[in-house]
């Protein structure tokens, strides 16, 4: 895709939307980076990542544009997209081509106890983005969906074709309500429309709330692991660079118009692993064995998650492909170094898990 293009990126300060924004910098695109920064985990880690995107901690006002000083054509506002009235007001101002959404208020467990933040962020902010890009003649609108709107479908590995009328967390359902919302806005006005299904992203600057995260430090500071469904889980781990590069090569490619200018994709690794597997290479990657404490299935929780991604590798030709073992060992590195993580001798028999 050669054209240079107008964009908005949404959840800009978080995990996947900080390692979009650097590549969609490096590319050339203008960009306008778009974050509440919202205390859900530390916000100093969404500043660190903004600092590597040229935004300083110290500029940066609510519903103010800052200009990067690293990447021409960036800039970044802190803005929360329930405020309907300021959203309205950036998209005038800036004529976006394309916007990517990854904003979210994100966790499974958390939606079980604090499901009025999940209506305000991914219901009533993602109603807000879809009336913007209405107004606005958004040439293709990008949003983030997630595996877990599968619940408990038995059939694997999923695909898109399958029925996901029946999400087992509040979560779920909101990314599922995102869906049926954003094919109701393609079909009504005609706005190409992609919804990516994410399959447990990980790799450096991810969210600490995430399993290999709390993993990670609960090894390096002694502490037990909690495994649920004693250990019988798997997962599809797909690297963020993976994930990045779907989302670069479905840019240019806005579905067709007939029936409805709607697409959805599963980005996924395509090969599930064993959770305890994870933690295997986490002990050798750290050289520190783990504590594990096994216990039941928690509510909102499914055993196993399985992409199909044969559309998006006939669609774009990209396939992602990280094995688990290389993109650990990216995440330990940086992880090591952000939290200054003192080298410990090498284990001499890491703990070996089987599928």
């Amino acid at each position: 895709m050669n054209a240079k293009l107008h964009i908005l990126v949404t959840g800009s300060a978080g995990f996947i939307g900080h390692h979009l924004m650097l590549a969609l910098q490096q590319s050339g695109h203008t960009t306008v980076g778009l974050d509440s920064l919202n205390s859900y985990y530390d916000p100093q880690l969404k500043y660190s990542r903004l600092a590597q995107q040229g935004f300083s901690e110290n500029c940066i006002q609510p519903k103010a544009l800052v200009r990067s000083t690293k990447a021409p054509g960036s800039s970044f506002v802190q803005l929360d997209l329930a405020d309907a009235q300021a959203l309205q007001h950036l998209f005038a101002e800036q004529a976006f081509d394309v916007v990517i959404n990854l904003a979210a208020q994100a966790g499974v467990r958390h939606s079980i106890d604090h499901p009025e933040e999940y209506v305000a962020s991914n219901l009533v902010g993602f109603a807000n983005l879809l009336e913007c890009a209405r107004r606005h003649h958004i040439k293709h609108l990008l949003f983030a969906s997630s595996s877990s709107v599968y619940g408990l479908n038995k059939e694997i590995p999923f695909q898109t074709s399958q029925n996901t009328d029946a999400p087992i967390s509040f979560y779920a359902a909101t990314k599922k309500a995102n869906e049926v919302m954003a094919h109701s806005y393609a079909h009504l006005y005609g706005i190409p429309t992609t919804g990516l299904r994410f399959f447990t992203v990980y790799g450096p600057w991810g969210r600490p709330d995430m399993a290999y995260y709390i993993f990670s430090r609960a090894i390096v500071e002694g502490k037990p692991i909690r495994i649920f469904n004693h250990g019988d889980m798997l997962r599809d781990f797909t690297y963020v660079d993976d994930v990045v590069e779907s989302i670069v090569q479905l840019l240019g490619r806005a579905p067709d118009a007939a029936p409805v200018p709607y697409k959805l994709y599963n980005i996924g690794n395509n090969q599930p692993e064993q959770l305890l597997e994870a933690v295997a290479i986490l002990e050798r990657l750290l050289h520190r064995k783990a504590k594990l404490d096994l216990q039941p299935m928690q509510p909102g929780d499914v055993q196993a998650t399985y992409a199909d991604v044969d559309e998006l590798m006939q669609v774009t030709g990209f396939r992602p492909s990280t094995s688990l073992e290389e993109g650990l060992s990216r995440f330990i590195s940086w992880f090591k170094e952000y939290h200054q993580v003192e080298d410990a001798r090498p284990l001499e028999a890491a703990s070996k898990y089987s599928g």
